[in-house]
């Protein structure tokens, strides 16, 4: 199998990973008529950026590589904040921890058709990339947004300002998909923008005062 062709599998089954994890969202939302993140959500985002950051690096794409890095760490905090990472067995928490460093020790060292050097030899247009990080770090901005919103009411939450940010960067990194031909990201992020849009519309919903509920006689 080709490096390239690697880096397609592994890339499609993570977006496949993460498309689950909406997709279990969406419906346990729709079923409640509000917004709903059941704990699998983290755990399967979790595994979907493990094999992101393995794609990010095959792919000597630095947009991908850095923003699965810190998302990684996100998706951690969140289980940690439900209560659930403790109930996971010590060597799962184990390898969680250790991985990133230990990948991003083995690309540092490098091989011959993957490494550090071959990312900051990077072929991908200047513009292109500017495009990409932006879109990335709208992308992050939801879950730095999300972690401290979580963090001062205790537990996992995902806010009405998530799913807007959520669809704005997702936007933007289709597009940047786009310019690349990247299947995977586009993949990901088309069903995403749909899945982000209905969301906003719930939680508005939810949201909205309903009127004529305090007035005489009801």
């Amino acid at each position: 199998m080709s490096g390239h062709t690697l880096a397609l599998a592994i890339g499609l089954v993570s977006q496949l990973l993460f498309s689950s994890r909406i997709v279990l969202q969406w419906v346990q939302s729709e079923r409640a008529r509000r917004v709903l993140v059941p704990t699998l959500f983290w755990k399967i985002s979790l595994l979907s950026s493990f094999l992101m950051i393995i794609y990010g690096m095959l792919r000597h794409d630095p947009i991908i590589l850095v923003a699965q890095l810190l998302s990684y760490g996100i998706y951690i905090r969140n289980l940690q904040l439900l209560g659930e990472w403790g109930k996971l067995s010590s060597w799962f928490r184990l390898v969680a921890y250790g991985f990133p460093l230990g990948m991003l020790g083995w690309f540092g060292v490098g091989t011959p058709h993957f490494g550090l050097q071959h990312m900051l030899h990077t072929a991908i247009p200047g513009g292109w990339l500017v495009l990409g990080a932006v879109g990335q770090v709208v992308f992050l901005l939801r879950f730095v947004y999300q972690w401290l919103y979580s963090e001062r009411r205790g537990t996992s939450v995902l806010p009405l300002g998530f799913w807007v940010v959520s669809l704005a960067g997702s936007i933007l990194i289709l597009t940047y998909a786009l310019l690349r031909l990247d299947s995977v990201l586009i993949v990901g992020n088309v069903f995403g923008t749909v899945v982000y849009a209905r969301n906003i519309l719930l939680l508005r919903r939810e949201q909205r005062p309903q009127v004529g509920l305090n007035l005489p006689g009801r």
